[in-house]
């Protein structure tokens, strides 16, 4: 880790130098690089955003719109038909239990089976 910071540390270093040698040497020329490397990243932006951004971009935005018109339709169906219902009942106090369980008497004086590898239920 402290050898990754001098190697970083170095690195700036030298660009600084090599910049402020530049900007002392040839001022102008220093400005036409920078514009020139700063139009080609916007050219490959630009171009990258017309190219994949298209595919990408169409197909969620549609698939979002659809999604808002019926979620949109949902809740204009809910809202209508929450105005037309009967007013609310009072709760029970004791909430009924949901367990659907039943009984199922078996066999109790049944001899065991003698297969040990066999589960006996």
């Amino acid at each position: 880790m402290n050898i990754r910071k001098w190697f970083v540390g170095g690195i700036l270093l030298l660009a600084v130098i090599g910049v402020v040698t530049r900007l002392w040497v040839n001022p102008v020329g220093l400005l036409k690089q920078i514009m020139f490397i700063g139009i080609m990243v916007a050219a490959i932006y630009v171009i990258y955003r017309i190219w994949v951004g298209r595919k990408e971009g169409t197909d969620g935005k549609r698939s979002y719109a659809m999604a808002v018109k019926q979620s949109k339709k949902r809740t204009k169906k809910q809202q209508t038909a929450s105005k037309f219902s009967s007013p609310p009942r009072q709760r029970p106090l004791r909430k009924k239990s949901t367990a659907h369980l039943t009984v199922i008497e078996g066999k109790k004086n049944k001899p065991k089976s003698k297969k040990k590898d066999r589960a006996v239920f």
